[in-house]
């Protein structure tokens, strides 16, 4: 609620100056209210879609995505680097191609993995057999 609400005060900082204090803190509170409705619509959306029993659940499955997403990188960076793929002696095109690659693989075994730390495997398990037949690769997973 906290990031929500210094979000939305940010956002009413672009069409209202700061001299107009009370004015920015009206559409400040405006935007805030808009967002919270937004978001919650899209809670109420994805727990359908998703099959969650509680909130809570629908949280933590928020959470995992957002660690893993940056986990990947964290892992992977040093990784790339350890086996010598740099820009200096790749063409830029191949050293991004690579740099995707890898941190594809490694954030789809985080995925899961990090999933089971938050008590969601099955949810996680089946996105990535999902998401893996999509692209492509189904007699891995069937």
């Amino acid at each position: 609620m906290v990031a929500l609400g210094y979000s939305s005060f940010k956002l009413a900082g672009l069409f209202i100056s700061k001299e107009n204090l009370a004015i920015l803190i009206g559409l400040g509170a405006v935007i805030f209210f808009v967002l919270l409705k937004f978001i919650l619509k899209i809670f109420e959306k994805l727990e359908k879609k998703w099959e969650v029993n509680y909130r809570w659940e629908l949280i933590s499955i928020f959470l995992v995505f957002a660690s893993t997403g940056s986990s990947s990188v964290f892992v992977s960076r040093p990784l790339i680097k350890l086996m010598g793929i740099n820009r200096d002696n790749l063409p830029t095109f191949a050293y991004w191609f690579l740099y995707i690659v890898i941190g594809f693989i490694f954030y789809q075994i985080l995925l899961v993995l990090i999933g089971w730390i938050f008590g969601q495997y099955k949810f996680f398990w089946n996105f990535e057999k999902k998401m893996l037949r999509r692209i492509g690769l189904k007699r891995l997973v069937d």
